[in-house]
């Protein structure tokens, strides 16, 4: 499970990721840094739209269609071993795939005596994670654009501290992944895997990150 992300990255900083790997030359007003993201947040999200990679923000907590407008079930994390065989899933995953933009995720340990978070990052920074999403009109007409990361099991360096992860995408795997005009399950289905366990490292952070409204740099400080 990923309940928590941050995005640490200046606006400056994301408007030149966004022209050199996605040629996208929008300067979207986004608040960063983030160093809390937590469920019911608007996160940075790429998709294509079959000409072009667009980024825009989404609400985190993936809405079904069948969801109730006065009590709508949020889904934050869908298992990637079960999402093209769930029909409240079916239609987004294979024609509303997206990433989501992050520099590290944090999991708390299965081991309840251990009550600090950890903080998990890779090799190269900032990464994109998996996700699908969904739009859902409420009672007043309000269009509102939901999303959820992709889960798989976790790899070893994880393993320990739990037994899930978000599906990190390679810059090669998040091109297939995006590319909507793909609806070949099993080549999807390979891109559901645990992401290299040579290339991730964690830090044991405080138990700041428990609290939504901590979004500071605080946050991430290694204990």
């Amino acid at each position: 499970m990923c309940g928590r992300f941050t995005l640490t990255v200046s606006k400056a900083q994301l408007e030149a990721l966004l022209k050199t790997r996605y040629d996208i030359l929008d300067s979207p007003n986004f608040q960063l840094p983030r160093y809390n993201i937590s469920p019911s947040n608007e996160v940075v999200s790429i998709l294509h739209d079959g000409k072009r990679h667009r980024v825009g923000q989404l609400k985190w907590g993936f809405r079904p269609k069948f969801s109730s407008t006065d009590k709508p079930l949020e889904i934050i994390n869908i298992k990637g071993e079960t999402v093209f065989e769930k029909p409240i899933f079916k239609e987004s995953v294979l024609k509303r795939r997206c990433s989501i933009l992050a520099d590290s995720f944090f999991e708390w340990n299965r081991d309840k005596s251990d009550k600090n978070p950890y903080r998990f990052m890779t090799d190269n920074g900032l990464f994109a994670m998996a996700a699908i999403w969904q739009t859902v009109e409420t009672k007043t007409g309000e269009k509102i654009h939901t999303v959820a990361i992709i889960t798989t099991e976790s790899n070893k360096l994880m393993h320990a501290i739990h037994d899930r992860m978000p599906v990190i995408l390679t810059k090669e795997e998040e091109q297939t992944w995006l590319n909507n005009q793909i609806k070949d399950v099993k080549t999807l289905e390979k891109l559901i895997k645990p992401f290299d366990a040579e290339h991730m490292y964690y830090e044991r952070v405080s138990t700041l990150v428990n609290n939504p409204k901590n979004d500071d740099i605080a946050v991430i400080a290694k204990i």
